[in-house]
């Protein structure tokens, strides 16, 4: 007997349950609560499995850079985070001290809130980075996922899988009941974590290693208000030697909510052993690192974790993908970990819905490791690098030569001495910290990847050289396979980015006045091959003007050139000015992009 119920279709025996649905994902995490809610937003059926009873219950990732919040935006639930999040303004004044009541070593202004540094932040996107906890971030995610269609399964903990040349057959187990079943996906997305089982069972190939470092969470509550709110900021970063608890004289206190709720991160030998740590420890550790001997404190939780240096360099196999930190694990330096895993769904999801709606060749969905992989790679290294780099502040202090805690007490004092040996760690610590723009204001690693697939079509032209250092500032361009620049654009009511005019849900195609000969040329290609397409002509009468000259100069085309961007944001093809045949073009661009070269008669539902 086969019973359809909420887009799902479940055929049971006397023995046995198999539930039916397009695509399940396996995690709720940020990559796995991102996909679902990506592919309920493109109308995709889907079931979203989690061996856990709710969302995450510890802070963890925070960091939301501008180009998650821009997918958020483009989502619609960009206001929503906005509503759970610290803004941008409280999250700079990144601080370096003895403890957060003791003595400064220095500030670095982060994450784009130096006045230099802002302009670039606010050029480049609508959409400003901001700072919410991973425990306020996975609900909206999971909710407005649920709301939108994805079937919602929490205490199912995913057991295995095998897979065909037209699906994916999953084992998974009711943890409430004891009970297994199965879940029949023509796709399945693996979404479940560092450990991830899913990425275990393709065997996936990695490189790097796990557990190079270790690191205690300890949460706890306090009012620091008069400690911080002269000086905001989400990280407060301690050199404090002698420290106990395995502790190796580095820790951070990091703010969750401010300024009452908070997270501290202690580093440990891991070459020691994993310390025991009770709650008299943590409230010693919290104690100190504040600087408060008789700070009111209530511990909520200890946690200790490995500090990982390892991604994935094929991120599927067949139907079976991965995401997020089952590909990519790092130390959370430069805020990039939920990040990039909500991006890894970005990407996935428009593909697989492309390829379920007959819009797409399956061969665009290999584009997902051709395109992504190199980011992991990129992101893991960068993080690392920028954790090591704090090894150069440690040298600059003297820290690295001294023995005992008295020495480094001693060798960190010496940096006010009026001698030739202070003036010399003054200058050198100066340059430690500048090295840290790295870590703190890399705004290229977060805005500037640039996709290389046959999900995207060159236009014979060279990548741009970048004209300042691509790690740390992002430079817009409409070369292909780089991100959509942002422009303000609109009339006398309305001013929208250009993000706003190319949603997920559809290719869009931008172009001039003179370029009008593509609207025609685009909706013709578009009816013919099935694939929603829409063409943005931007100048004075139109629907949207250049407001501010921007576009004009960002859009790396004649006036009656065209910009072929992808549903995820990413330029797939562009051409200088209008050529003699416009839909012949555009429609071997669209063939191209979409894997389709061998059949431009695909219909939806092929």
């Amino acid at each position: 007997m086969v019973n359809f119920h909420d887009g799902l279709a479940e055929t049971t025996t006397p023995t046995t349950a198999t539930v039916e649905t397009d695509v399940l994902v396996v995690g709720s995490g940020p990559a796995g609560a991102s996909a679902a809610l990506f592919l309920s937003t493109l109308g995709i059926p889907n079931i979203m499995i989690t061996k856990y009873r709710w969302t995450a219950n510890t802070p963890r990732a925070h960091i939301t850079n501008q180009r998650t919040m821009e997918i958020f935006r483009d989502v619609g639930v960009e206001q929503q985070v906005l509503a759970d999040a610290t803004p941008h303004h409280l999250m700079g004044d990144t601080v370096f001290c003895t403890s957060v009541a003791g003595e400064e070593i220095g500030r670095i202004l982060t994450w784009g809130t130096h006045p230099a540094r802002h302009a670039d932040y606010r050029l480049a996107s609508p959409s400003l980075n901001c700072d919410i906890p991973q425990t306020y971030l996975e609900p909206i995610l999971v909710r407005n996922a649920t709301m939108r269609g994805t079937q919602t399964q929490f205490s199912t903990e995913y057991l295995g899988h095998t897979q065909d040349d037209d699906g994916v057959d999953v084992r998974v187990l009711n943890r409430l009941t004891g009970t297994e079943y199965g879940i029949r996906a023509k796709y399945l997305i693996g979404a479940d974590g560092a450990r991830s089982k899913v990425a275990a069972d393709l065997g996936l190939p990695h490189e790097g290693q796990m557990d190079i470092a270790g690191s205690m969470n300890i949460t706890f509550k306090a009012d620091l208000a008069p400690l911080c709110g002269h000086r905001p900021s989400v990280l407060y970063w301690v050199i404090q030697p002698g420290a106990d608890v395995g502790g190796i004289g580095a820790g951070l206190v990091r703010m969750v909510r401010p300024w009452h709720e908070w997270l501290i991160v202690w580093g440990f030998d891991i070459t020691q052993g994993v310390p025991e740590v009770s709650e008299d420890d943590a409230l010693r550790i919290v104690r100190n690192l504040v600087g408060d001997p008789l700070l009111d404190v209530e511990i909520t939780g200890i946690s200790l974790w490995g500090n990982n240096e390892q991604y994935a360099t094929s991120l599927h196999r067949g139907r079976v993908f991965c995401a997020g930190d089952a590909v990519h694990k790092h130390p959370p330096s430069n805020g990039l970990g939920s990040n990039t895993s909500i991006q890894d769904s970005y990407n996935l999801a428009w593909k697989l819905a492309a390829v379920l709606n007959g819009h797409a060749g399956s061969a665009l969905l290999d584009t997902y490791t051709a395109e992504r992989a190199p980011v992991a790679r990129q992101i893991v290294l960068r993080a690392n690098k920028s954790a090591r780099e704090f090894g150069k502040l440690f040298e600059a202090l003297g820290l690295d030569t001294a023995d005992t805690a008295e020495q480094m007490r001693a060798s960190i004092e010496e940096r006010k001495a009026a001698t030739p040996a202070g003036a010399a760690k003054r200058a050198a610590v100066r340059e430690a910290m500048e090295l840290k723009n790295y870590e703190f204001n890399a705004h290229g690693v977060e805005m500037g990847q640039y996709y290389e697939s046959t999900a995207v079509v060159a236009d014979g032209t060279p990548r741009p050289e970048p004209r300042r250092d691509p790690e740390l500032y992002y430079e817009p361009s409409t070369y292909p396979g780089g991100r959509l620049p942002h422009a303000w654009v609109g009339d006398n009511e309305h001013k929208r980015s250009t993000h706003d005019l190319a949603p997920y849900g559809r290719f869009t195609l931008f172009t001039g006045i003179t370029g009008e000969a593509w609207t025609a040329a685009a909706r013709k290609v578009g009816d013919r091959l099935g694939v929603p397409v829409e063409t943005v002509v931007i100048g004075p009468g139109r629907d949207v003007t250049d407001l501010y000259f921007d576009w004009a100069g960002l859009s790396g085309v004649a006036e009656d050139g065209a910009v072929l961007v992808r549903p995820d944001k990413h330029v797939g093809w562009r051409i200088r000015s209008l050529p003699t045949d416009p839909e012949a073009q555009l429609t071997d661009a669209l063939t191209r992009v979409l894997s389709r070269e061998k059949d431009t008669s695909m219909a939806p539902g092929a």
